[in-house]
């Protein structure tokens, strides 16, 4: 634990985190479209990250990366399950949270909004409650997550009725609203402000999960936007499709949320002693057909959700501490969701667990860069369309392996070629070896996440 740490107590810690936001969907990324004044404001007085990762390119397994530091070849869930209440989609007993390290220490404990890694039924030992969350409101599974106007919610086990009307779609509880009056994330909005409110001055950990900017998936596509928002605000008079309108407006709405929970911070006078850290749980999203070509989501790189390329997996990340973070400063620290555990642990004056692919990110944070410990190698993996891939080295040579681990490395040089656009594999058969051989021992087998 670091010197100036140990003198400042054990700080609040806040967990900010969107559902398919792009890298530049916001202004202080380079965002030209889209206004996120208050977003913009966070990184004026914190730091912005121009190399933080994601866990994974799809929610479940990047949320599992965050709650155990652990890379995506060693988490409990690595890829969205079909059947959200089955045990591939649960964190189990022996499995270690973040929450559950800070609720030992003292801190009280809140899950707001999407949690996705364990639900009622079969499931149970992943539920909030059992993953050391001592409070929670909000959805269980991803898909039930679809819907921003669900007809019930869960507060800890016990559900919520709430009076949208939901059109149900298919058997695995998607819908969208026939008659929507409570939007969820202004409901989970008031409940992070009164969990802050009733727990100052700490310390706390809030996990705050938006359901923003996620599609509903289960939508009509010809009769419904699945850009859910319950208006368009400053967007209205555009000349957009709705499905353009609703994307941004459901960015410069969450942006307005963030602004509330930091206002609330210095209402309270606990700015100073409250860790913000902001991010995504993966690249943009096309799935409420909007025009990307619009907003540019993934600024200079190459992919969105559901690819390995940087614009799948980089992503936006904001840290806000006045008065320990300096205020309008930027970081080319390589860092991922994984190291959000250790530096917890380290604010906190907790212990690491062991078997963790966590390294802290304090010592950026305070300005002591030259004490900064740095990964060697970032893992990836995606299991929808075959097997594949990624591995990032130094920070620089980026890997991916597609379909089959019987395919080639492609291989991409980050610091020349930002938008991954040519295979150098050929001109650098040494650094394809070393990632190969980092291949061979990355993951942990499982079951449930076969190697194909």
């Amino acid at each position: 634990m670091l010197p100036s740490l140990r003198a400042a107590g054990r700080p609040n810690l806040i967990f900010i985190l969107a559902d398919d936001l792009g890298y530049a969907e916001l202004g202080c990324y380079g965002q030209k479209v889209i206004h996120t004044p208050n977003l913009d404001r966070m990184a004026a007085e914190g730091m912005t990250f121009t190399q933080f990762y994601a866990g994974a390119t799809v929610c479940a397994p990047s949320r599992s990366v965050l709650m155990t530091g652990q890379h995506q070849g060693h988490t409990r869930i690595r890829g969205n399950s079909p059947d959200s209440h089955a045990a591939a989609a649960a964190l189990q007993k022996e499995d270690t949270t973040i929450a559950r390290v800070l609720q030992s220490e003292g801190y009280t404990t809140a899950m707001i909004g999407k949690w996705g890694l364990g639900s009622t039924g079969d499931a149970s030992t992943g539920l909030p409650a059992n993953q050391g969350f001592d409070e929670f409101f909000g959805f269980l599974d991803h898909v039930h997550a679809h819907n921003h106007y669900p007809d019930h919610l869960w507060r800890n086990e016990t559900r919520v009725p709430l009076p949208n009307i939901v059109t149900p779609v298919g058997e695995r509880g998607g819908g969208y609203a026939k008659d929507g009056i409570l939007y969820a994330d202004d409901l989970g909005t008031d409940e992070a402000l009164k969990f802050v409110s009733r727990h100052h001055p700490g310390p706390f950990f809030l996990y705050w999960s938006f359901i923003m900017p996620h599609a509903n998936n289960e939508r009509n596509r010809a009769l419904h936007n699945g850009a859910e928002v319950p208006d368009f605000g400053p967007y209205a008079g555009e000349d957009w499709p709705e499905p353009d309108k609703g994307q941004a407006a459901m960015i410069t709405r969450l942006d307005g949320y963030v602004g509330r929970i930091l206002d609330k911070l210095d209402e309270l006078g606990i700015a100073g002693e409250t860790l913000v850290i902001f991010s995504s749980d993966n690249g943009p999203h096309n799935e409420s057909s909007h025009n990307l070509a619009r907003f540019q989501p993934a600024g200079p790189l190459r992919g969105i959700k559901r690819d390995l390329t940087d614009g799948g997996i980089r992503v936006p990340a904001i840290a806000r501490w006045p008065g320990k973070i300096a205020a309008g400063s930027a970081s080319g620290h390589v860092a991922y969701f994984g190291d959000f555990f250790a530096t917890a642990c380290e604010v906190a004056g907790a212990e690491v667990p062991a078997g963790l692919d966590s390294v802290s990110f304090a010592p950026t944070l305070l300005g002591t860069p030259e004490k900064q410990l740095k990964h060697e190698f970032l893992y990836w993996e995606f299991h929808e369309g075959g097997f594949h891939q990624a591995v990032l080295h130094q920070g620089r040579w980026k890997g991916i392996r597609s379909k089959s681990i019987r395919n080639p490395i492609v291989l991409h040089d980050l610091a020349a070629d930002l938008g991954e656009s040519r295979d150098l594999a050929s001109e650098h058969p040494e650094i394809v070896e070393k990632i190969k051989s980092y291949l061979d021992g990355a993951r942990t087998d499982a079951a449930d996440w076969p190697v194909r």
